[in-house]
């Protein structure tokens, strides 16, 4: 099985690449996704969440309290506290789901995650697609698809790695300032090569 990870920034186009890549064929894991589902689910984690930043990370139901947590983690400078908490979690279950993944006979597993090379690059992947795109593409996509402010978007995109300087750590390099069907276009040429590279 071919592991490949995924990255970009923020109305970069990922999330498409990666939709195109599941059509045809690929099993695709949204980090961020695993991620809120693990702080959820896992009780080990829960709790290493509770004890680090309290009790209201959690509802009365049981559920993240993502209101808290985001106010808890941005906005007092925590966010590294809370990925060190997560990460070692995460990798485990993504270990765990690439092993069963290969039992049933997939051939592609992709990880989709904005934070992959932020540490250097990780072990576990084959290969490792970045994909760029103009900043004023990245702003339209994103006001267009979440109906947020200029301002607040270029504040996201500013708290993000700068994804240029982590082309050196890619082995593939996707510039997607065209259209949809285009990166569309891109996405299953990249995943044509990378299956014809290992057959």
């Amino acid at each position: 099985m071919i592991k490949v990870g995924i990255t970009g920034g923020i109305g970069s186009g990922k999330t498409t690449f990666c939709q195109e890549w599941e059509e045809q064929g690929a099993f695709v894991i949204y980090a961020d996704d695993f991620a809120k589902k693990l702080m959820s689910e896992d009780s080990g984690l829960k709790q290493k969440i509770i004890d680090a930043f309290g009790a209201s990370s959690y509802l009365p139901t049981g559920e993240l309290n993502r209101a808290y947590l985001a106010e808890e983690a941005f906005s007092k400078g925590r966010v590294e506290e809370l990925n060190e908490l997560v990460h070692p979690v995460l990798q485990q279950r993504l270990l765990e789901l690439a092993a069963a993944k290969e039992k049933e006979g997939i051939e592609v597993f992709a990880e989709e995650a904005a934070v992959l090379l932020n540490k250097g690059r990780p072990d576990m992947f084959d290969y490792v697609v970045v994909i760029l795109a103009n900043e004023r593409q990245r702003i339209d996509r994103v006001a267009e698809r979440d109906e947020a402010q200029k301002e607040d978007i270029i504040a996201r995109i500013r708290k993000q790695p700068d994804f240029e300087s982590k082309t050196q750590l890619a082995d593939f390099v996707i510039i997607n300032n065209g259209t949809l069907e285009e990166l569309k276009e891109k996405a299953r040429e990249l995943y044509s090569s990378i299956k014809t590279i290992n057959s």
